[in-house]
């Protein structure tokens, strides 16, 4: 087997639902080892959330919690309880990394908060995931994704692509805002553990989710001390790009640059209306586009996706096809890079989902071991790793504690 990229390395994940669980996915895919901590009996909040196998809910069956936590080992413990905290801290004493995502109060409360954590694992690296930081006005109040997804502010930029008229501010679909707080926040601890490394000294990472989340409209809010700018979701209108429908689906093409914009025209067989010298100044075809976006939506319904994007490609137009699920796993270009990979799942059985976002030469990306199942190494934690017996363990789960 090739060397992974974090082998050694340690981490503790006591965090839930999409960021931390996926700041951790993307360390154990890269070969660090990832104990998992759930609460007794309801699990990971993800468990619950689809989708599921013929839409039937089932805590073993959720796709979004398999995708999460790939290469993870999992137990559960009730950390509340006296008995569940010094197991905790047991097992940070021994750990590189530390991931949480829980309420800054709470965890003070529990005395587990850096301060407390540090003096027992100097070299401990704690990543905070919390909605608005673990200082400030906000540190304790309660968020849910939406909330911070329209805090960061990219509500305040989406849509693009509808009439002034009906623009209320929305969420792009999915969990977009948390992935991207999952990333950061994966990125910020890497750089924690290369400090480690050279220093031996552990430190606190704090992730604010607005924060990160501004930092994905970083453009936008560069132009304002800049600029004096204040760029809101009505105003790039056909400046950067937009949606058509063809035969088959959606198109989105940008035409903000010039070479775009000739390849535009060409790909729609030079008409003779973009012929005229107006239509080659950029200000005119921001002032009349929605004349040209009329008849660019004409052309495009006369078309497939596919027709338009290999063409549009060939000339250098900046278009391409608004993909469902389907089309993107069933796309040639994924099958060429194996980017989705296959595994049999307990509860589930075969099922396919991404693989990583980037290849390695020297330490690749390697699928070892599916979700766990609800405490599933309660055992190999307990008893093989800390020294518990069977009775212990069984002592444990009729008390809740694990």
């Amino acid at each position: 087997m090739p060397k992974k990229a974090l082998e050694g390395v340690k981490v503790v994940e006591w965090a839930g639902f999409v960021s931390g669980p996926y700041a951790t996915k993307l360390l154990a895919d890269l070969g660090a080892e990832v104990i998992k901590i759930e609460k007794p009996k309801s699990g990971d909040e993800a468990r619950m959330r689809g989708p599921f196998p013929d839409d039937k809910p089932h805590p073993e069956r959720s796709g979004l919690f398999h995708y999460l936590n790939t290469n993870k080992l999992g137990i559960s413990l009730n950390i509340e309880s006296t008995k569940g905290r010094k197991i905790f801290k047991d097992l940070v004493e021994q750990a590189d990394i530390l991931i949480e995502d829980n309420s800054p109060n709470v965890v003070k409360e529990l005395g587990l908060d850096y301060q407390s954590l540090s003096r027992i694992n100097s070299r401990l690296i704690i990543t905070s995931i919390s909605p608005f930081g673990q200082t400030g006005p906000y540190r304790d109040f309660k968020a849910y994704s939406l909330n911070t997804y329209h805090g960061g502010g990219l509500g305040y930029l989406t849509p693009q692509s509808e009439p002034k008229s009906s623009r209320q501010p929305i969420k792009a679909g999915g969990f977009f805002g948390e992935y991207g707080c999952g990333l950061i926040s994966a990125v910020a601890t890497l750089a924690a553990l290369n400090a480690q490394r050279t220093s031996g000294l552990g430190q606190h990472v704090d992730i604010s989710k607005q924060e990160a989340i501004l930092s994905l409209c970083m453009v936008q809010v560069a132009r304002y001390p800049n600029e004096g700018v204040v760029q809101t979701r009505f105003d790039t209108q056909g400046e950067y790009g937009d949606i058509f429908t063809c035969k088959d689906g959606h198109i989105i093409e940008m035409t903000n640059e010039e070479h775009q914009w000739q390849a535009l025209v060409e790909l729609m067989g030079n008409p003779e209306w973009a012929r005229d010298e107006r239509y080659k100044m950029p200000d005119f075809r921001k002032e009349h586009y929605e004349q040209i976006r009329q008849r660019i939506s004409e052309w495009m319904k006369n078309h497939t996706k596919d027709e338009i994007y290999h063409k549009a490609q060939a000339l250098g137009g900046a278009i391409s096809p608004v993909m469902s699920a389907e089309d993107i796993t069933n796309s040639e270009q994924t099958k060429a890079r194996g980017f989705f990979v296959e595994t049999n799942y307990p509860e589930i059985g075969r099922m396919k989902f991404p693989s990583a976002p980037y290849r390695f030469s020297a330490t690749p990306w390697v699928l070892e071991r599916p979700a766990p199942l609800l405490g599933q190494h309660n055992e190999e934690i307990y008893c093989e790793r800390m020294g518990l017996s069977p009775q212990d363990i069984d002592e444990m789960e009729q008390s809740g504690i694990i």
